[in-house]
């Protein structure tokens, strides 16, 4: 019998690094403070009525010209050596997978961020990730950044969750994403999704995942930014952010793997005793 697969998704920004992912290069290279950048690009966003990811890159690619600074993918992905990321984080999938496997269990992670692609591919936990989802540039005849070619904003984070949902993980695939699948036939059902974000921007991922029966994590390095997610019931955990053996997160997920096991192990009866065979 197929191991259920369990769907652990992860904002990147603030959830799996200390703070936005061009703040420890790009930004510094332009000899800017990021209170600034950021400033710059909240006034770009609402004087041109702008969605504020399509805002932060035009800006970033508008800056790089200005300071005839060259972004290539190859000088996003270096950035991404320079990403810190919170304590634990390094170790937390090679843990996270050895504990579901003695549950039974087959752990697959995956990213869904408003940051930058090409920099989540430079960081050293790249290679955890089933797929990254993430903005990308599209690259001119000179390898130089010149247009997005994919942005990934709040409300569209959820999309994601259906492709992973569905086992449709390709953007080109938009016919077999759109097709009506029952519930019992796709491939990772909301009851095996968890999702750690970190705030506000991933509360329309937070929710779904949570109102359809799996679990959503806010973590934290201001536990009074987080509260009111719990409070509001669009949460079902928060805690700090920090991944290490021991820690509540560790704990947290740990016992929320628990009860995935023995919620597949009750579906299972309940589909043999129904005749029910997955395709």
């Amino acid at each position: 019998m197929e191991k259920p697969i369990i769907a652990m998704m992860y904002d990147f920004d603030k959830t799996l690094c200390t703070k936005d992912m061009q703040e420890y290069s790009f930004i510094p290279s332009l000899g800017m403070e990021s209170i600034d950048f950021w400033g710059e690009v909240n006034v770009l966003a609402q004087q041109e009525g702008m969605d504020r990811i399509l805002a932060y890159m035009y800006h970033m690619i508008r800056k790089a010209q200005d300071r005839r600074i060259p972004i290539r993918r190859s000088d996003f992905q270096e950035a991404g050596d320079n990403v810190e990321l919170f304590p634990g984080v390094e170790t937390w999938f090679e843990r996270m997978n050895a504990y579901g496997e003695k549950l039974g269990l087959q752990i697959e992670h995956y990213i869904i961020s408003s940051g930058l692609k090409e920099i989540v591919e430079g960081t050293p936990i790249a290679k955890e990730f089933e797929k990254i989802y993430a903005c990308e540039f599209h690259y001119d005849e000179n390898g130089v950044a010149d247009w997005p070619a994919l942005t990934v904003n709040y409300t569209n984070k959820t999309q994601f969750l259906f492709r992973i949902n569905k086992g449709v993980l390709e953007l080109y695939e938009d016919e077999q994403l759109n097709e009506f699948k029952e519930d019992k036939d796709r491939r990772i059902p909301f009851r095996n999704m968890i999702y750690l974000g970190d705030g506000l921007t991933d509360v329309p991922c937070m929710k779904l995942v949570k109102v359809n029966g799996g679990q959503s994590i806010a973590v934290y390095t201001e536990k009074q930014k987080v509260e009111k997610l719990l409070q509001d019931r669009r949460v079902d955990f928060i805690t700090h952010a920090n991944y290490e053996e021991g820690n509540e997160l560790d704990y947290l997920v740990k016992k929320i793997l628990d009860k995935m096991a023995i919620v597949n192990e009750l579906v299972d009866v309940n589909h043999a005793q129904r005749g029910y065979v997955k395709d």
